[in-house]
């Protein structure tokens, strides 16, 4: 080649033209631009007001340091249960048309088939078509079948657990379907590591992940799919005694202490309200001191866990600068539902199992032997200033802490508080990888997405992606709701009746305290008019068809 363009070089000698032609020719072309990388963090159970950017009191510098860098989102809405949100985040769908109608639950009824359909595209495996490696480590939830694992779905290399929960620690079971619980990697089922522990583990994992293909010029989609701090609540002791005594005075002095320390950090209007607790919830002031010693303990432990998660993602942002893909990665952090209220030891059905491996006595408390949740007194704290907790479609089941940071955001350390759902998150990562959603996928007709981009947002170009037309709704197991604009309508009881929808404002009533359906008819036959449209677009099926398995989570 040098030698071909030193004669037309040669034989040429009065045109400047030519001459700028030849050098561009002879040039090395640069190499094209690298994609962005992709990182989703999801954390299991996390409430709304834990994290200290959000004005929480546990201490998450990793990830305020990432709020800082980037984007916090005030009003970003999850699904009310874990496997449900995994459903629609990893496919820009309804959890119907995804195939996960109930979580837990399979069935040959469509829509509730358990796992994800072919009905939709997973985004690992539109991602990885687009020339993305694809990783994940942590909690599936989609399916434990050999045809439904991440494999499957086009995560190139992971490690998981298929089920809803697990010990942090062994394999233990703490679910009825699984009295032990099983790993794979790459979709070979593997061994739990002796000693390891799940949030240090995962990490460990996706870091060995994303540095086994470093330098070969292609991005990464890499999910963390944390069951931390997802009961059991266990961490080791290091983390939690930074907490110790910092809950003595109980739950209901930590949900009226965040409500104003949400207010101070921007998340929530000043007017805003506390809303009244759920009736499972008892007065502090109604223990006995023993009783107050343990309750107490139990949020020392999540704050721990909290704590140790946040360390781990400050290894991965860490792994990332050490190989220089820190500033070339869009890291999106989120929870996958609203504070957990469950409470599984004494539970039938579930305590048989639990009880068999595990003690909820206060000397063993948060350790590999122990089985404790914080239960729906400390889920009220952790959803404050929201209604209620996880497994509703109040605010407080679904309104989910949002952080974005990295290529494509414009402006940092700012707060957006337009409403915006997990649907949204496929078509962002889609647009940054400048790829397209298909109409047919493996030869398949499949349903169009959802959600729209937040790029516009990340790029300030406008304040929010969905006008007061826009309609999202949600239905699991009867707990429904339809919101337009500000407008919501909401079911909270069981079995599902048509009647008991409420209707709430939710620029004038965040707390979902004033029910306006009498005050507004024709606005409530609208949100109702919604809702039967949702039904059939997404295929609800009322009452709920059963399992044909008999085990739920």
């Amino acid at each position: 080649m040098k030698r071909q363009c030193l004669s037309l070089f040669c034989s040429t000698t009065n045109s400047l033209a030519l001459l700028s032609l030849l050098i561009f020719s002879c040039s090395k072309p640069n190499p094209p631009e690298k994609a962005p990388n992709i990182l989703l963090i999801v954390a299991d159970d996390l409430g709304y007001a834990d994290l200290g950017s959000f004005g929480g009191d546990i201490e998450t510098p990793n990830l305020d340091q990432l709020a800082k860098e980037g984007i916090r989102f005030s009003r970003f809405h999850a699904a009310p249960y874990c496997a449900v949100s995994r459903a629609m985040f990893l496919s820009g769908n309804d959890n119907h048309i995804a195939g996960m109608g109930i979580q837990g639950r399979v069935t040959s009824v469509q829509g509730y088939e358990g796992h994800l359909t072919d009905r939709i595209v997973p985004v690992p495996d539109l991602l990885r078509s687009a020339g993305y490696h694809t990783y994940m480590a942590g909690k599936w939830h989609l399916g434990s079948k050999p045809e439904n694992n991440p494999r499957e779905k086009g995560f190139e290399k992971s490690f998981i657990t298929p089920e809803g929960g697990a010990n942090h620690y062994n394999n233990m079971g703490v679910l009825p379907q699984a009295p032990i619980s099983k790993y794979f990697e790459h979709g070979k089922e593997v061994s739990w590591p002796e000693g390891a522990y799940s949030t240090d583990f995962y990490t460990d994992k996706l870091i060995e992940y994303i540095q086994s293909n470093q330098g070969d010029g292609k991005p990464f989609f890499a999910f963390a799919a944390y069951t931390s701090p997802h009961w059991p609540l266990q961490v080791d002791e290091k983390y939690w005694r930074k907490y110790e005594g910092r809950y003595d005075e109980g739950y209901e002095k930590l949900k009226a202490e965040r409500i104003e320390s949400l207010k101070k950090a921007g998340m929530i209007p000043e007017d805003a309200i506390l809303p009244t607790s759920h009736p499972r919830v008892k007065a502090w002031d109604s223990l006995s001191p023993e009783e107050q010693k343990k309750e107490a303990r139990k949020m020392e432990l999540y704050a721990g866990m909290v704590d140790n998660l946040d360390e781990n993602i400050g290894r991965l942002i860490n792994s990332l600068k050490e190989i220089g893909e820190y500033e070339n990665t869009m890291i999106v952090f989120m929870a996958d539902n609203g504070a957990a209220a469950e409470d599984f030891y004494y539970r039938d059905g579930f305590k048989e199992l639990i009880q068999e491996y595990h003690t909820d006595a206060y000397e063993e408390m948060g350790k590999e032997n122990s089985f404790i949740s914080y239960g729906p007194q400390w889920a009220e704290a952790g959803s404050s200033p929201f209604r209620y907790f996880k497994g509703f479609a109040t605010e407080g089941g679904m309104n989910v802490p949002l952080i974005i940071a990295g290529p494509g955001v414009a402006k940092s350390g700012i707060i957006n508080h337009s409403f915006l759902t997990l649907l949204d998150l496929a078509p962002t990562f889609y647009e940054l990888a400048k790829t397209t959603y298909p109409e047919i996928w493996n030869g398949k007709a499949v349903k169009p997405l959802r959600g729209a981009s937040l790029l516009p947002i990340l790029g300030g170009e406008k304040e929010k992606i969905h006008d007061e037309n826009y309609v999202f709704g949600l239905e699991h197991a009867g707990d429904a709701m339809i919101r337009k604009g500000e407008w919501k309508i909401v079911n909270v009881k069981s079995p599902f009746e048509l009647k008991n929808f409420e209707l709430y404002n939710l620029s004038e009533d965040l707390a979902e305290q004033k029910d306006l359906k009498e005050v507004y008819p024709e606005k409530y036959q609208e949100m109702l008019q919604e809702w039967e449209k949702f039904v059939e677009e997404v295929g609800v099926v009322l009452p709920s068809p059963k399992s044909r398995e008999g085990i739920e989570d």
